[in-house]
């Protein structure tokens, strides 16, 4: 137990040299001593459950590398609450370092990035069902759903979500054997033990685990001998109750050149997709992002991540290479956080069509309240004063759901284009419009009348 001791008091040392002196009070000053070292996991006290939360949200990553600075075999820091660390006391008097299993990081590669957590994969609509099967399948391997398919664009964080079932399952259980595997890698390992004649060796890799991680199985197209021998390690892993996460994207059904009972295979478990996250999710992405680079989360004004949130809608990869490259640029050349100075910042990122677009889609927030004023013969001062007839309640209802369905704005946004208005006053008012779309023929001709008026595309 000294060596850690000693190891937590050299940590602590460097935390309070690289972290602010708030945060370091706050998070780790209190924090004194190993409470126990079990199954190569070291384990921390932390004072109360938010602290508990924000350490293993945002520096657990960060502790664990430290951690293994110092340490031959490989450990992970846990943290509990004082709570949590009494009810481990009345169950026993005491606890011994276990002996950990010998050269554990090099007698298996699991390929995993410990940055990949669910602490910091941000959900959303888009993504929801997907994260909440990914951590059953993390909390009941082999039993939840085997295998899971999860499909989806790129750059949407199916890579992410697929990693944080591996490393959960290794921070519950250091001795588990995980693999992570892309295809491409799948298939150039074939092709050498094919060249080498060395098939045990491959066997053993990707079948000698408890945990099987696939990337990308899409790459399988047109590759006939590397899908035989997939289809073998499938067929003994599921029978052996290992689990198999596979991502793809696209669903399996409409796998191009994949045999088909492999493909039928894949739809066994559970299949779930990721989507394209929308605008309010994407700022959330951007702040999670913003948290984990800077230790001042309040650095880059809200405007600017909604405006990098509305240029890069697609990819969540690209939004975040954005952020950087704001930070970056206004930090390096000492420049405020500004509109204008993220324009410049990321003129080189996007082409002048989506700048442009940007722009119009601002100017036009004005040109919906006109046409919806205009629609019910109201005037706009009308529409956006706190008058509660239900002659002006309406239209400024049916504007604000315009303004969402047309340019997804936050709740927050809408609320400032109506004068400041309170954002679940704007769920509110969008809500009865939705509502009022399914009951009431007439109002939903209106609407669909006004929408393609502000600018929706006649279907």
């Amino acid at each position: 137990m000294d060596q850690f001791e000693n190891i937590w008091n050299k940590i602590k040392n460097q935390l309070q040299i690289n972290l602010e002196e708030d945060v370091y009070n706050e998070h780790f000053a209190n924090i004194s001593n190993i409470f126990k070292v079990v199954n190569n996991s070291v384990y921390l006290i932390a004072p109360n459950s938010f602290i508990k939360s924000k350490i293993e949200s945002f520096y657990l990553n960060r502790l664990n590398g430290m951690l293994n600075e110092y340490t031959t075999d490989k450990y992970m820091f846990k943290i509990i609450t004082k709570e949590q660390a009494a009810e481990e006391l009345a169950k026993a008097a005491s606890y011994e370092i276990n002996t950990p299993e010998k050269d554990l990081g090099n007698k298996y590669k699991t390929g995993l990035n410990n940055i990949y957590t669910f602490e910091n994969f941000v959900v959303g609509l888009s993504n929801r069902l997907a994260y909440t099967s990914a951590m059953k399948v993390a909390d009941q391997p082999g039993v939840f759903a085997n295998p899971l398919y999860i499909f989806g664009d790129v750059g949407l964080g199916k890579t992410h979500l697929m990693q944080c079932v591996g490393n959960y399952i290794l921070e519950n259980d250091i001795n588990k054997k995980v693999l992570y595997a892309k295809t491409d890698q799948f298939i150039e390992d074939y092709a050498k033990a094919a060249q080498r004649k060395t098939f045990d060796e491959f066997s053993k890799k990707y079948e000698n685990v408890d945990i099987l991680l696939v990337d990308d199985i899409q790459f399988l197209s047109g590759k006939t001998q590397s899908q035989l021998e997939f289809f073998k390690i499938f067929e003994k892993l599921k029978e052996s109750n290992k689990q198999i996460v596979i991502t793809s994207d696209r669903p399996a059904s409409e796998l191009y050149d994949i045999m088909s009972r492999l493909t039928s295979r894949f739809e066994w478990g559970l299949s779930v997709d990721i989507n394209r996250p929308n605008l309010e999710h994407r700022i959330l992405i951007l702040k999670k992002k913003l948290h984990a680079e800077t230790a001042d989360p309040d650095l880059i004004p809200n405007e600017i991540l909604e405006y990098i949130a509305s240029i890069f809608e697609n990819n969540v990869r690209e939004l975040e290479g954005a952020l950087k490259r704001v930070l970056f640029y206004c930090t390096a050349f000492d420049y405020k956080f500004t509109i204008a100075n993220a324009e410049d910042a990321l003129k080189t990122l996007v082409n002048s069509k989506n700048i442009s677009n940007y722009s119009i889609e601002k100017s036009n927030y004005n040109n919906v309240l006109d046409i919806v004023s205009s629609y019910y013969n109201i005037t706009t001062s009308d529409l956006l004063s706190s008058k509660r007839k239900k002659q002006y309640v309406f239209p400024r209802q049916v504007a604000m759901y315009i303004l969402k369905e047309l340019y997804d704005l936050t709740y927050k946004k809408i609320g400032q284009i109506f004068n400041g208005r309170d954002h679940s006053t704007v769920i509110y008012s969008i809500e009865q419009i939705s509502n009022d779309l399914e009951t009431d023929k007439e109002k939903k001709n209106d609407i669909e009348k006004l929408l393609v008026k502000c600018g929706k595309k006649a279907s």
